[in-house]
């Protein structure tokens, strides 16, 4: 099972760091939240890993040259700068040909999350999209559920409540007939068209979950991995 990690967006929001360095290379506790982003995965025994970079790629790729990581397999693949989340992720479409389903995450985001029951979950429902759902401060993607249905999705907004995008997902193939070229983002129309369409469906996470946007974000991020609790189950 293949997991993309997007990891080429600028990050302006946290530019005392990202001025030098691409956000998934920020550490946390001396290592970057790429890393224990991947980590979370080989627990879950996932280890086949597409990187898709853009901003400052190099720096992923020169890290990874020097690494030695003979756990997982790691392919970092260019997908451009200015490119959108959507566009990154139709840039691998040749590279995914042979997927049925795969996992996709941003570089930037951390959790306790049960991976391997949420792609149970997302077999379970056979749906196109399978997101996760959790409960963090109102400030990101809303979505409105019946059930485990997602009847609505909608981008950030600060006026939004309740369960938001967490990230981490299971998609199908088809995703790809719903992303037209670069600057199509991902979070908007293909989520927002297959929330219409009944085929977004939503794995609810209670437990940890933290992103890394600011500099409160990663000092918090700190706190929690030194509490373990992106190890608690």
């Amino acid at each position: 099972m293949k997991v993309i990690i997007l990891a080429g967006g600028l990050g302006t929001r946290i530019s005392e760091y990202t001025k030098s360095i691409p956000k998934p290379m920020i550490e946390i506790n001396n290592i970057p939240i790429l890393i224990h982003i991947m980590e979370h995965f080989s627990r879950f025994e996932f280890k086949d890993f597409y990187i898709a970079t853009g901003y400052k790629g190099k720096i992923i790729k020169n890290y990874f040259k020097n690494k030695n990581f003979k756990k997982w397999n790691v392919k970092i693949i260019s997908t451009g700068n200015n490119v959108m989340t959507g566009g990154r992720l139709k840039r691998l479409e040749k590279e995914l040909q042979t997927e049925n389903n795969f996992f996709l995450t941003y570089g930037d985001g951390l959790s306790n999350i049960n991976l391997s029951n949420l792609l149970k979950f997302h077999k379970k429902h056979k749906k196109i999209a399978t997101i996760s759902a959790v409960r963090p401060p109102a400030r990101f993607g809303f979505i409105k559920l019946k059930k485990n249905k997602v009847s609505c999705f909608r981008e950030k907004s600060s006026l939004d409540e309740g369960w938001i995008n967490g990230g981490f997902m299971v998609l199908n193939k088809k995703i790809f007939k719903y992303l037209k070229n670069d600057q199509t983002y991902l979070e908007r129309q293909p989520l927002e068209k297959l929330s219409n369409q009944g085929q977004l469906y939503a794995y609810k996470h209670e437990g940890f979950w933290q992103c890394m946007d600011t500099l409160r974000d990663k000092e918090i991020l700190e706190k929690s991995i030194k509490q373990k609790k992106h190890l608690e189950k």
